[in-house]
C-alpha cells in the first residue's frame, strides 16, 4: 500500500480565504494477514488526530499547549502489532456492549443469552474479539471545512454471543477548533443490545507524563452507580458527601486514596456517573478537565445518559509510543455510555435496539486552552501605560 494523501479545501461563508485541511493515510501493519491503515486528519492550524481502522482506534491527538507547543495527549503505541498484543483498550471503539454485563448473561424478549466472561466473572467491552479487534472499512471525506473519516463494520448474527446482524457506522470529524466529534449509527435485523463508546486514555500534560493526579475535573452529575467487588453496579446513589462529588472542579488526586469501599481503599475511580439533564438524546456537557502546566482543557459533550470516569488504575509501567513509560494513574478515560449492566437492571436506561430503529449517539472531545489571566493582566497594564 502506497502512502496516499487527500487534501481538500472548503470555503467558509464571509471568510476572506479558504480554510485548509488534509486527510492522509499510510500503512500501519497487518492483522491476521490483512493490511491496516493509519489515517491522519489535520486542520488549518496544524493540530491533528490519527486513527487506525483496526478497532477504530484513536492513536494520537496532537494539539498546542498554552505556549503554542504541540503535544500528543492520548496514550497509544507505534505499531498495530502492539495494539494487538498488549493494548488495554487504548483509544478504541468498544462494543457490542461497552463496559460490563454481570456474569456474562442477559435476557431479551424471554430468551437468555450468554456472552464471554473475559473480565472474570463478568463480560467486558464486547468479549474476546469485540469491535476493538475488528478491521473496519474506511472512507475519508469532510463536513464543510472539517476533515472526517467514516468507518463501517457489519457484525454477524451470533458474533460473541449477541443476537442480530448489526450494521455499524462511526464517523470521526476533526474540527478547525480542535474538537474530535464522534458519531455512531447502527441498525439491526433482530432485537439486540448495544452500547458503544470510545476508550481514549488522556493526559493533557502529554502522553508519557508521570501522573494524572494534578488534573482538575468537573463532572455534570449529582448521582453515580456504586459497584460491587466485581465492578457491577448495585444501584444509584447521590455524589454529595462522597469522594465522587465532582460538581465543582476538583483535583483528581484530592480524594482518590481515601479509605472508601467504592474506591477499593485507594485503587481509584472506575465508575459510571449519571449525567444531569441528559434526556432522550439531548447533547449535554458531561465533564471539563483542566491541566495546570499545559493550560489545556478537555470538554466532553455527549448525547449519552452516562459517562465512565476511569483513572488508569491498572496501568503498570507499560511501554508506549517512543518507548515512553505509561505508569499507574498516568492517564484517565471519560467513556460516554448507557449504564453498565443495563440489560440486567430494569431501572437503568434500556440498551435494546430493535429492527426498524437506529442507534445514534454523538460524543465530542474538545481540546481547548485555559486563558492565561496573568499574561492578560500584564498586557492590559502595558496597554494602559501606553
Amino acid at each position: 500500500m502506497n502512502k496516499q494523501t487527500l487534501t481538500l479545501c472548503a470555503f467558509l461563508p464571509f471568510a476572506a480565504s479558504a480554510a485548509k485541511f488534509s486527510v492522509t493515510s499510510k500503512p500501519f501493519g497487518k492483522v491476521d494477514g490483512k493490511p491496516v491503515a493509519l489515517y491522519t486528519l489535520t486542520n488549518e492550524s496544524g493540530a491533528k488526530v490519527s486513527i487506525t481502522n483496526y478497532g477504530g482506534t484513536v492513536t494520537s491527538i496532537i494539539v498546542p499547549d498554552k505556549d503554542g507547543k504541540m503535544g500528543d495527549v492520548v496514550l497509544g503505541f507505534d505499531t498495530v502489532a502492539e495494539y494487538v498484543e498488549k493494548s488495554p483498550y487504548f483509544g478504541c471503539i468498544t462494543g457490542r456492549y461497552a463496559n460490563r454485563i454481570a456474569k456474562g448473561k442477559f435476557t431479551l424478549d424471554g430468551k437468555e443469552y450468554s456472552v464471554a466472561t473475559n473480565n472474570d466473572p463478568n463480560h467486558l467491552h464486547g468479549g474476546l474479539k469485540g469491535f476493538d479487534k475488528q478491521i473496519w472499512k474506511a472512507r475519508v471525506g469532510n463536513m464543510g471545512d472539517n476533515p472526517n473519516l467514516t468507518l463501517t463494520y457489519t457484525s454477524p448474527d451470533g458474533e460473541e454471543g449477541y443476537p442480530g446482524t448489526l450494521n455499524n457506522s462511526v464517523t470521526y470529524t476533526w474540527t478547525q477548533d480542535n474538537a474530535l466529534r464522534i458519531r455512531y449509527k447502527s441498525t439491526t435485523d433482530k432485537p439486540t443490545i448495544l452500547n458503544l463508546t470510545n476508550h481514549s486514555y488522556f493526559n493533557l500534560a502529554g502522553e508519557g507524563s508521570e501522573t494524572n493526579l494534578q488534573h482538575r475535573i468537573k463532572i455534570n452529575a449529582e448521582h453515580y452507580n456504586p459497584i460491587d467487588a466485581t465492578s457491577i453496579p448495585t444501584g444509584i446513589a447521590p455524589v454529595e458527601g462522597t469522594p465522587f462529588d465532582f460538581r465543582k472542579s476538583t483535583q483528581i488526586g484530592k480524594r482518590i486514596d481515601e479509605e472508601n469501599e467504592q474506591l477499593k481503599n485507594g485503587i481509584g475511580y472506575d465508575h459510571n456517573f449519571i449525567l444531569k439533564e441528559a434526556d432522550d438524546g439531548k447533547m449535554v456537557t458531561a465533564a471539563v478537565v483542566t491541566e495546570p502546566t499545559s493550560g489545556r482543557i478537555l470538554t466532553v459533550r455527549t448525547t449519552e445518559p452516562g459517562i465512565q470516569f476511569y483513572t488508569g488504575n491498572f496501568l503498570d509501567d507499560l511501554k508506549g509510543k517512543g518507548g515512553k513509560n505509561y505508569a499507574h494513574r498516568s492517564a484517565f478515560c471519560l467513556e460516554s455510555q448507557t449504564f453498565p449492566d443495563s440489560p440486567n437492571q430494569k431501572e437503568f436506561p434500556s440498551p435494546v435496539l430493535r429492527p426498524g430503529e437506529t442507534y445514534s449517539q454523538i460524543t465530542i472531545y474538545h481540546l481547548g486552552l485555559k486563558k492565561n489571566l496573568k499574561k492578560k493582566k500584564a498586557q492590559t497594564q502595558t496597554e494602559r501605560k501606553k
